[in-house]
């Protein structure tokens, strides 16, 4: 990765985002030094304008942002961090320094739960217990959630319809996690079939 600083006096514009969700959470700067601790300790680390040093998002807070991959813009003046935040990430205690944070995207942070609480083997968690008993009650209860959904759709009740699909949705990740996929895997194949 070819990194010109000098375009900008030694500073950079680095935007952060989401690695989940893809909103995006805030925007700093990186000299050079900054962005090499960035690299080796794995959490973003800035040059901070006013205090004219280094600073670690989260130094005090402990609200770091632990990095989950780099890109670099097409002039190599502007980076994108996708990173994994550890609590809000603006000063003023909002998930983000742009707006509070989205719904859109959460179905990822959703399978990321999920997925905590089967692989911690979380005592009295539902989705744990459900887990837990097989691959075969897992599918059924997909089924079931699916049946409710095309209930509801005939129906007039919106909530009631929004709610169900929620369920179903809900049961269709934790049997993706029983099949050892993600919502991931399953974007990609849409995607190929788009193109």
């Amino acid at each position: 990765m070819k990194i010109n600083f000098e375009k900008s006096n030694g500073l950079i514009p680095v935007i952060i985002q989401d690695d989940l969700t893809l909103q995006v959470l805030m925007l700093g700067y990186m000299n050079a030094e900054a962005f090499e601790k960035t690299k080796q300790e794995g959490k973003v680390t800035f040059f901070s304008r006013s205090k004219k040093r280094l600073w670690t998002k989260g130094e005090t807070s402990q609200n770091y942002l632990w990095v989950k991959k780099i890109e670099l813009d097409c002039d190599c003046d502007t980076l994108l961090i996708k990173a994994s935040p550890a609590g809000p990430t603006c000063h003023t205690g909002s998930y983000s320094c742009f707006e509070e944070q989205s719904t859109k995207g959460f179905v990822y942070k959703l399978q990321d739960i999920i997925n905590k609480r089967i692989e911690e083997k979380v005592n009295g968690s539902y989705t744990y217990q459900l887990y837990e008993k097989g691959i075969n009650k897992v599918a059924q209860k997909v089924g079931e959630e699916a049946v409710e959904v095309v209930i509801e759709a005939k129906d007039n009740d919106d909530i009631l319809f929004k709610n169900e699909a929620a369920d179903l949705l809900y049961h269709y990740l934790i049997l993706l996690k029983a099949k050892g996929f993600r919502l991931e895997d399953i974007e990609e194949v849409l995607f190929d079939r788009n193109h």
